[in-house]
């Protein structure tokens, strides 16, 4: 399609609105009854409506929320150091009344003037006594197993 003109030319809009009268089927010569089919009317060309993008809107809520969730952050941040600083002096004046409170318990001095003279026990000696292991030289020994006893003989070869 090129006329010489500027090749930026507007074309024919390929979808564009048709006439009525363009529309319209003719039956023909042939006149054997064939209905005529008319096209149904064309709309007419609406004003577009205005309308409003609630983009801004909720660009304006979200900052405000997101100033709200910061706010309570800082103030719960605020509040848990405060908290962390009165524990902090509750226990150093917990620690200062135990140390107040607190008795050393070390061992007492011991009299030096007085000097240390022992006591005679009253209880009587213990006296030894042998030990009954049997006599080596013994050539029966017993034992007890399952609650039955065992002799045994042994004989020494003696040199």
């Amino acid at each position: 399609m090129c006329t010489g003109k500027s090749s930026y030319t507007k074309s024919s809009p390929k979808f564009g609105k048709t006439s009525p009268t363009s529309s319209v089927l003719s039956s023909g010569s042939n006149g054997k009854g064939m209905n005529v089919t008319k096209a149904p009317p064309a709309k007419e060309n609406k004003k577009p409506l205005e309308f409003k993008l609630h983009s801004g809107d909720r660009a304006v809520k979200r900052a405000m929320f997101n100033y709200s969730v910061a706010t309570n952050y800082y103030i719960m941040k605020l509040q848990k150091k405060q908290e962390e600083r009165l524990q902090k002096l509750i226990e150093e004046e917990e620690i200062r009344m135990l140390r107040k409170e607190m008795v050393p318990k070390a061992q007492l001095m011991p009299f030096f003037d007085r000097p240390f003279l022992p006591q005679r026990s009253s209880r009587p000696l213990t006296m030894p006594k042998e030990p009954s292991f049997g006599s080596v030289n013994s050539t029966c020994w017993t034992c007890v197993f399952n609650n039955q006893h065992y002799l045994y003989h042994i004989n020494h070869a003696h040199a």
